[in-house]
């Protein structure tokens, strides 16, 4: 794994850590239920997120778990099931590019370690679509339902780890593909000593090396000279 592949796994890893943040907390959007005018007036204030709508003032905290399943809007539904699908397929992202790394043997060809490394670039990618989604998707249909004011701290956390892991599998794919093309085609040295790498048989069934073009040429030079001075 180069440079930027390693640049890319970390950068994936970071997002992850934000898309877990922003998956666990309910801090995704800032209501208003009794207009914009009275609420920037007011110190109470009502915040939204996948699994609970809670009641924030400066005397209590008080929140409440959705878990009216059967009567929660899709929105909702659809978030939850994104950004579990996203952590999911980011830690499956983080097992196949550790076992891509040089360091860890496991007695195959580096070319099984390259397509490990480009499906994990893959899966973060996926992983980057999945929260970008659910974190536009959720205040859309909040401010459908009911007046937004703002957006919470978890909303950001989970749009610097959509771009970080989109970001992080863009660079891990792009520079496994162009590692994998430069190791398939060989070098011209290579190719040359490949195609000069050839063995004869002489009459008696030995193997002998084919010599070297240099030597080949002067052998022969000799052998026309003798057959001059011979005549």
């Amino acid at each position: 794994m180069a440079c930027p592949q390693v640049g890319g796994f970390l950068m994936g890893c970071l997002g992850w850590l934000c898309i877990l943040v922003a998956t666990s907390t309910n801090n995704w959007v800032i209501m208003c239920k009794y207009g914009m005018n009275a609420c920037k007036k007011s110190e109470e204030s009502k915040i939204k997120g996948p699994w609970a709508e809670c009641s924030v003032s400066s005397a209590h905290y008080e929140c409440q778990p959705l878990t009216q399943i059967l009567e929660l809007p899709a929105y909702i539904h659809t978030t939850r099931a994104l950004m579990i699908t996203a952590s999911t397929l980011a830690l499956l992202a983080v097992v196949l590019l550790l076992m891509s790394l040089p360091c860890i043997s496991l007695g195959e060809p580096p070319k099984a370690k390259n397509r490990r490394a480009v499906l994990g670039g893959i899966c973060f990618l996926f992983v980057g679509l999945c929260s970008a989604v659910s974190t536009v998707w959720f205040p859309i249909g909040v401010h459908r339902e009911q007046d937004l004011r703002s957006f919470g701290y978890s909303l950001y956390v989970g749009w610097v780890g959509s771009v970080m892991t989109l970001l992080g599998g863009l660079l891990i794919v792009c520079c496994s593909f162009s590692s994998s093309s430069s190791s398939s085609s060989p070098s011209g040295a290579n190719a040359y000593n490949h195609n000069n790498d050839r063995f004869y048989y002489s009459k008696g069934g030995h193997q002998l090396q084919q010599p070297p073009p240099a030597a080949a040429a002067a052998v022969a030079a000799a052998t026309s000279h003798a057959k001059t001075a011979h005549v």
